[in-house]
């Protein structure tokens, strides 16, 4: 059964979208408050289909995931006890933001970069900062190393590889994806 493999073709051809650039500044900016899914789907087939633009698409999704962090944080600082508190209750991530919250008095603005770089949720941790008022600038310069050190990564990567890579993660789309679906569910049975 052939999954992965259109949906690999279904984005090369939306990356290729006139208004793709928007739709990666959008996501971008929407992933940093609240949007589960990574500007990284986005941001490596665009630089995958056209690496001549690849640092371009690495600087506007680190500079709209930027932004996007300041406003988690202006949610955090401004909204959390009337607005987001409840929400984050009913959910029941209580426990994910206490264990944020956490990481922040252990390791300070470190975790902001930590969280920026890997594939935690930053969004968990723009919201914390705001909530714990971390100092503004600290948060703002971590926020824009680790993103920014995180998304020209992936845009070196795909530009490196070119129409080669392309080729080549299309053949191998359907093992590679069927091995993140095992990984992820063997992660979820581990850490449950």
């Amino acid at each position: 059964m052939k999954l992965f493999q259109p949906c690999y073709d279904l984005a090369i051809r939306w990356s290729r979208h006139p208004h793709a650039t928007r739709y990666l500044g959008g996501l971008s900016f929407a992933e940093s408050m609240f949007f589960p899914i990574p500007p990284d789907v986005m941001l490596a087939p665009m630089s995958l289909s056209q690496p001549s633009k690849a640092w371009h698409f690495a600087l506007l999704t680190t500079l709209a995931s930027v932004l996007g962090g300041i406003a988690g944080y202006c949610l955090g600082f401004f909204a959390f006890e009337a607005w987001l508190q409840p929400y984050i209750e009913s959910a029941g991530y209580s426990d994910k933001l206490a264990t944020a919250m956490s990481w922040f008095e252990n390791y300070g603005v470190w975790v902001v970069f930590i969280a920026g770089f890997s594939p935690i949720p930053y969004k968990v941790f723009t919201i914390s900062a705001g909530v714990l008022q971390m100092a503004f600038l600290p948060f703002i310069l971590a926020s824009a190393i680790g993103r920014g050190a995180r998304f020209f990564l992936v845009a070196a990567l795909m530009r490196w590889g070119g129409a080669t890579m392309e080729a080549k993660l299309r053949q191998y789309v359907e093992v590679l994806g069927w091995a993140v679906v095992v990984l992820a569910v063997a992660a979820y049975l581990i850490l449950r």
